[in-house]
Parts: C-alpha cells; sequence; structure tokens
C-alpha cells in the first residue's frame, strides 16, 4: 500500500489500544520517563521501554510507573527481532538520542542519532508500526533560514553543531525514502523545560539552573549578548514546557494525521529574562540577575533567536492551547522542583 493510500485509509485501525503493546526509547531520560508517566495516565501500562539504563540518577525518573520490561538500548533490535514482540508493538515513539550541544565528536552522533534511528525506522516499515521520532529545532541553526517546517525548506537548513546536524541528516534521510512506516512524525523539540531533567546537569534547561541558583546565592547568572542587536538577558527562544510536549505525542499517536515533520514549539519566543523573572515569582523571592560572558565553546554555534511556526501542525488538527512560560514554569517549580518530586 502507498504511503498517500494509507493516510486517506480509514486510520481508527491503526491507533493502539491500552491491551496494545508501546515501545518508548529514551525511556528514562527526561521527556521519554515524562512519556511514559503520560501513558500510565491515559491507561497505556503495556509498555516497552529502552536506553541506557546504566546510570542510577536516570532510573529514578522510572520509579512509580508501570510497564512490562526494560531494554538496554544496545540489545533492544535484536531483542526485538528474537522475542516475538515485533507483531504486537503497534506504535514507536523513538524518544532516544544523544542530545549534548557541546559534544563535537561525530562518530557518536552518528551512530546513535543516525544509524540507530534508521535501523528501528526500517524495522517499523517492516513491521508496519506507526513511528514518532525526536527532532529537534537546533536543525535550524542561526535560524537564518526561518523555522518554517516545510519539507520544500528542509534541505536549506544549516545547523550550528554535530548534535543538530545529526538531527538533520536524519530527516533528510526520512523525506528521501520510498518505504515508511504507515504513519510517520518527526517532532522538532524546541526549548523543552519540566520535572525529570535532574540528570541532565550542563543540559538541564535554564529553568533548572536558574532555580538551583536562587536556591544557592538569591541571583540568577544569564549570559551576556555578544551581538548588538539584543541586549544581555534578551536573546529569545520558544520555551515548551514538557507536558505539552507529551499532548503532542499522544495526539498523533491518537488521532495520526498526515505524516510528516512537525514543529513542536509554542509558537511565541520568550527572553531568557523572561524566564527568570518568572523563576524568581514562582518561588516569591526578588529579582536578581548577573550577567556573564558565554563560555567559548560555545559561543560561535550559540542560537540567539528560535520561534517555531506551528500552523502546520494546528492545520493537522490540533487544537489544545500551549501553557505560558509563566504557568508553566510556576507548575514545574511549585509542583516539582520545590518537593523534590518527579512527574
Amino acid at each position: 500500500m502507498s504511503a498517500d493510500a494509507r493516510q486517506t485509509s480509514h486510520s481508527s485501525n491503526w491507533v493502539p489500544d491500552r491491551k496494545d503493546t508501546i515501545l518508548v526509547t529514551g525511556a528514562a531520560g527526561f521527556i521519554g520517563s515524562c512519556l511514559v508517566k503520560y501513558l500510565n495516565e491515559q491507561g497505556y501500562e503495556r509498555l516497552i521501554l529502552s536506553d541506557d539504563f546504566s546510570r542510577p540518577d536516570k532510573l529514578k525518573n522510572l520509579e512509580r510507573k508501570q510497564y512490562l520490561q526494560r531494554i538496554d538500548r544496545e540489545q533492544l533490535l535484536d531483542w526485538l527481532a528474537h522475542e516475538g514482540w515485533d507483531h504486537s508493538i503497534r506504535f514507536i515513539f523513538h524518544i532516544g538520542a544523544r542530545t549534548d550541544t557541546t559534544e563535537f565528536n561525530r562518530q557518536i552522533f552518528d551512530r546513535l542519532n543516525v544509524q540507530y534511528s534508521q535501523q528501528l525506522w526500517n524495522y517499523a516499515v517492516k513491521r508496519q508500526i506507526p513511528f514518532l521520532y525526536a527532532s529537534s529545532a537546533a536543525t535550524y541553526g542561526d535560524g537564518s533560514q526561518g523555522y518554517d517546517d516545510d519539507h520544500a525548506r528542509i534541505p536549506e537548513l544549516k545547523p550550528l553543531n554535530p548534535y543538530g546536524w545529526s538531527k538533520q541528516q536524519f530527516d533528510l534521510w526520512v523525506l528521501s525514502q520510498e518505504q515508511t512506516p504507515p504513519f510517520w512524525y518527526g517532532l522538532k523539540f524546541f526549548n523543552v523545560y519540566g520535572p525529570n531533567e535532574y540528570h541532565k546537569g550542563r543540559m538541564a534547561s535554564v529553568i533548572w539552573h536558574a532555580y538551583r541558583q536562587i536556591q544557592e546565592t538569591g541571583i540568577v547568572r544569564l549570559f551576556q549578548s555578544h551581538r548588538p542587536e539584543y541586549r544581555d538577558g534578551e536573546q529569545l527562544r520558544d520555551f515548551i514546557y514538557v507536558k505539552d510536549i507529551l499532548k503532542i505525542c499522544f495526539w498523533c499517536m491518537q488521532h495520526l494525521p498526515p505524516s510528516g515533520i512537525y514543529n513542536a514549539g509554542t509558537g511565541k519566543a520568550r527572553t531568557f529574562y523572561d524566564l527568570v523573572k518568572a523563576t524568581f515569582a514562582a518561588v516569591n523571592k526578588p529579582l536578581q540577575v548577573q550577567y556573564i560572558p558565554i563560555p567559548e565553546d560555545i559561543r560561535n554555534t550559540y542560537q540567539y533567536f528560535t520561534e517555531a511556526r506551528m500552523e502546520k501542525l494546528r492545520k493537522a488538527g490540533y487544537t489544545d492551547p500551549f501553557s505560558s512560560l509563566e504557568d508553566g514554569i510556576a507548575d514545574y517549580v511549585q509542583q516539582y522542583l520545590l518537593t523534590h518530586q518527579y512527574y
């Protein structure tokens, strides 16, 4: 069956119910573990979880979550082929990736973000399983080509670091494939924040770092601007609360919109100053900001502006509103950071 024919066929036949098995990669990470919890809340407990489970700090993300089995990332593809699960998995959420934007070893990204994703895609094609994977706004580079998720524009993008290039390379490979899963989605995640990112260290969201600094010193350090058109702290990002990301992922599984690559942001850029102001307000402490130089190892690859164009997802039928930056930060800080809770 052609991709076009599949898209126009009765999609309800492809929607997994609560008795079906779902595979989640990156399941012990930030977004992946939140997705596992969200699926549990919707009644889905027949989950196969895959990740690098060697880090105890990541395993805390899976406490009190319901699932069938954990399979190490390096054994997943062989396990699927030999354990019989390949016939019963009804949806794949491929959230796992190496996401460190300060890592410059391209071989790591080629293996984990490109080749591994290609193998999992080919498996989904062979078994005809709907497939959703995490792309990234890092593919947009310095933003000079805009933030349009039109497939025709994607080859023009020039990411600023090996992580972004790996996501771009997989996006382009996907768009070149004649054989596809019955439904597939590449979600370009913008700046995601929220619970379960405790293990990410330097790569955790600015909200997490701001909260830590407020508790430790009462002062938040923000990067200075090294470009004259931006004042210090007024670099802009499209910050999206992880719970909004989860809703998009689940909606794709439930409604199976037209296959393709979609932006996953709010469509509204906000400054880092706004973010810090909201974080201070969430802990009810006075605003104090100190500006510091951007570290030299990331200065040349630092994005000053990101803002998702969200018309494509809206036209596909997604109608839920996105959390404001203030509401998302208040929920994150008060429900999770202040209480040391996981989602």
